[in-house]
């Protein structure tokens, strides 16, 4: 199982957009007009085989803006898994045995795929996702193979936060069926391409996604342009959309 997507919420999607292109070296993306389903508008960047999904309600009364109010502004909105081919059956059974609630699904040629209840499983919205073939990413669009980041080149891990970090990274490793381990501070839960850290909320914002994880080639030419946009900077994290964008430099 694999961590393939990284969803955020932002109020206004245009601002979060530009300053995402900017540190990320991004030059084009994917509007997805599906998520219009969800009374959202949306911006999917591609990140090497991984993506970075940015989302932004239209309307009133949607589960993004209701996020938006809770956690007092931007922030994490969902994190998406990518099965294996022939095993989302599987999941959505172990789901079931649980007790988990599906709160959308979609069945074609191209993927199966659900959403989980983020009341059910704690902290964010989960996907599950298989798609057919497996190489392939219906969400990110077509050719999204050549708007690959130039200052980054995968997203390998996503932090969520939590008043009680165990009790959520139990409700994960059980839906995910793979062992959440105490690792420092942190419990971690790996997946096969990266890993899923649950640490305790510190920020007075609640439970939700904390911060997500970039390899980079080298950090100095995300920090010049972070520094040029007047990007908020703690050694070498950022803070875009609510959220911390961290770094690890690729040796």
């Amino acid at each position: 199982m694999n961590l393939r997507q990284v969803a955020l919420v932002a109020e206004q999607l245009a601002p979060v957009r530009q300053d995402i292109f900017a540190v990320l070296g991004i030059d084009a993306d994917f509007a997805d007009n599906g998520v219009a389903e969800f009374g959202l508008e949306n911006s999917v960047m591609t990140i090497g085989k991984t993506f970075l999904e940015v989302v932004a309600p239209l309307q009133e009364n949607t589960a993004a803006g209701r996020l938006l109010a809770r956690r007092q502004g931007d922030g994490g909105y969902m994190v998406i898994a990518q099965v294996g081919t022939g095993e989302i059956e599987a999941v959505s059974i172990r789901m079931d045995t649980l007790g988990i609630r599906k709160v959308w699904q979609v069945d074609r040629d191209e993927v199966t795929a659900f959403h989980i209840h983020p009341s059910d499983i704690g902290a964010a919205i989960v996907s599950f996702d298989e798609m057919r073939p497996a190489t392939e990413w219906l969400w990110a669009g077509p050719g999204w193979q050549q708007r690959s980041a130039k200052l980054v080149t995968a997203i390998s891990g996503v932090t969520l936060q939590s008043e009680d970090p165990e009790a959520i990274a139990r409700r994960w490793a059980t839906a995910f069926d793979r062992a959440a381990n105490l690792e420092g501070s942190a419990f971690v839960l790996r997946l096969d391409n990266g890993e899923i850290r649950f640490e305790e909320a510190s920020d007075g914002r609640g439970d939700g996604v904390a911060a997500v994880l970039f390899e980079a080639p080298a950090l100095a030419p995300i920090m010049e342009v972070a520094a040029e946009r007047g990007i908020s900077r703690v050694e070498d994290e950022l803070l875009v959309c609510g959220t911390r964008f961290q770094f690890r430099e690729m040796k």
